[in-house]
Formats: structure tokens, sequence, C-alpha cells
């Protein structure tokens, strides 16, 4: 099911009566999900991503702009008559419930000529838990589960009505760090196997990146960028987008741009086409640095952390606006040094951003 978005904006009257300044949550929120592909809204707290999701869901109504589900509007149709799936962060199990009674409920509230025979509700609730793997536990109650568990119970209860779109809010927020990665993959292959259209809601960057189709980075209420993952993380729009993706982040630069060569430390670091001259912000991605013992930036080495793989070297900058530079190298790499250490720069892993508005400037 294609979900689109058009204008969508939601505000909220404000809390201050004396202020009386009314809180834009979500801003002209235009944006198109194909039809069963998973999209990952992402941004920190209070960026609108759930807002976003609970309007989509039905649960909360836009102050304007409409929703469609396929060719049909359903701006002002009611939660339960959306056909969506929904999850939510703390899974919002009933205690009392065995599994199967809590996966069997939705069905067991339609109504009408949505009705279904028991035997055919029971299948249902079955397959769901088959396809979440916990079928061997339907006799249990949500306290005699693991968190993991309880996920699998709240996704299979969303998804044993046959929703036309599923939606996930901060799923895996709850989890600890292995089954997070472990939970966030079945959820990548439920979806596949379902191909439910699905929207998921989460500030980790690492858990919209590894299992989107597509990402939609959100800050205050506005959308910043939308794309391919790998395409956003290697093409940020501007200097959010660069410092919200990316594990290390990104190291910020103060610089300047003179003759086409990009200075940092009133040292010419790169070579820059095309850029006139000006002062800039600099992003450089931690795989961007390259050892070189003739390297122009030079930078006061801290440590070196050994991470198997790879080599993670910490080290300082005067012109540096995060209080380390941490770059990633080959293992093989070798302190020459104990005081300092150079690099050379990759030019596709360096960005130049407006010193006052932040957006990007290529080059």
């Amino acid at each position: 099911m294609k979900v689109e978005l058009r204008n969508l904006t939601k505000i909220f009257p404000s809390r201050n009566k004396k202020s009386g300044e009314e809180v834009i949550a979500v801003n002209d929120f235009t944006f198109t999900i194909p039809d069963g592909k998973l999209i990952g809204l992402l941004g920190p707290s209070g960026c609108g991503k759930s807002t976003t999701l609970y309007m989509i869901s039905g649960l909360q109504k836009p102050t304007s702009g409409q929703i469609f589900f396929g060719e049909d509007d359903v701006t002002e149709l009611s939660a339960e008559n959306r056909g969506i799936g929904l999850v939510f962060q703390n899974y919002a199990l009933y205690p009392h419930m065995t599994v199967k009674q809590n996966i069997l409920f939705p069905l067991q509230n339609l109504k009408g000529a949505d009705k279904l025979p028991k035997a055919e509700m029971l299948q249902r609730a079955y397959e769901a838990a088959k396809l979440v793997q916990i079928d061997e536990l339907m006799d249990r109650k949500p306290g005699e589960l693991s968190g993991g568990q309880q996920q699998r119970v709240a996704i299979a209860r969303a998804l044993v009505k046959m929703p036309k779109v599923l939606l996930l809010d901060e799923p895996l927020s709850n989890l600890d760090a292995r089954l997070r990665l472990q939970t966030r993959e079945e959820i990548r292959r439920i979806q596949k196997e379902t191909g439910i259209t699905t929207i998921f809601v989460t500030h980790d960057q690492e858990e919209a990146m590894s299992i989107s189709d597509m990402i939609v980075v959100m800050k205050l209420g506005v959308v910043q960028q939308t794309g391919r993952p790998q395409e956003v993380y290697d093409d940020p729009t501007n200097l959010f987008v660069a410092k919200f993706l990316g594990t290390p982040p990104i190291n910020v630069f103060a610089g300047e741009v003179k003759s086409e060569k990009l200075y940092i430390g009133g040292v010419a670091v790169l070579d820059v086409p095309g850029v006139e001259d000006r002062e800039v912000t600099v992003g450089i991605r931690p795989e961007g640095f390259v050892p070189d013992a003739n390297g122009p930036l030079v930078c006061k080495l801290n440590s070196v952390e050994v991470m198997g793989r790879d080599v993670s070297v910490v080290s300082t900058h005067a012109s540096s606006l995060n209080p380390i530079v941490r770059s990633i190298v080959n293992s093989d790499y070798r302190i020459s040094s104990e005081e300092t250490v150079r690099y050379s720069l990759k030019s596709h892993k360096v960005f130049l951003f407006d010193r006052r508005d932040e957006t990007r400037i290529r080059f």
C-alpha cells in the first residue's frame, strides 16, 4: 500500500497561557512512501517523527494537509478503519492474557461483515506467531517473557489483522544492545516476507540505516533530507544531517577557503575547485583521514584504540569544533610519533558547509 503525505502539518496549542505561542510539531511534511517498502523516520527527540506516525495511524488529526493510502484520502478516517497495525515503544500487552489471547484480541473485536469464524482467527494467530517465531510461547503470559519476546508478541498482534500499513514507534528502545540488533534483523525479515509497507520511527541512526529502504531525517518538525541510507550518509544536504548520521560521528572544524584551497588552522589541506573565498564549517568523516608522514593536517595525538579490523586514532586540533578528532584507519597503522599524527584527506569524505545557515557547499 502506497502512503502519501501532502503538506502535513500538526500544531499544538501553547501550554504557556501567557506567551500563547503555538508548537509546530510537524511542518509542511510532503513525502510518498512506496508500496512494500520499509521507511525509517529518523531524528532527535522532539523532531516530530512520532507525531507524524500518529497522524498516519489516525490517532492524531492533522492541523492541515492530507494523508492518502493508495488513492484513498484517509485524513478524516478513524484509526480503526484505516487498516493499520501499530506497535508501541512499551509493547502495550495485556498482562492478564496469554500470548495467544493478546494476538487474538484485535480479531475478536471485528464486527459485522469483518467478523471471522473462530477457526480462522486461531489459524491467523498461529500464522502470525510463527512468523515472529513465538509459536511455542502461546500459553505464556507477558510477565513470563523476555523483552524481546514481548516485542515479538506486539508485532504478531499488529500483523494478525493483515494490515495495509505497519507502524512501529521506537520498537527497540527498551531492549539491550544485543537484543536490539537481533530484533531489528527480525523486523526486516518479517517486512520482506510479508511485503507490508512499514514505517519505523527511531532516534537511533544505526537502526534506521541498517534496515530501511529509505530514511527521512527530521529536525524540529521539518524534513531535512530523504533518500537511501547510504546516499544520505555520503551526500548530506546540511550540517545537521552530516552530524546526525554516522558512528563515530563526523569531525567538525572551523575552516576557510582561499584561492580554491581549503585551510584548516591556517594550513592548506585540500583543493576545493569552484568554491569562492569564504569562511566555512568543515565536516570530515572518520574514515576520510589517511595517515601520511607528509600530510598537511597535523593533529596532537591522544591515544590509539585497536578494534580488531580497524584502529581508532583519537587526537585534538586547535580548529576542531569537537573536543576530540576521531579517525578510523586500517589495522596495520603504526604510530610514527608519540606526539602528533599527520593526515592527508579523502576529498569525497570532506564536506563544506556555510558558516551562517549550515547548508552544503559543493565542490
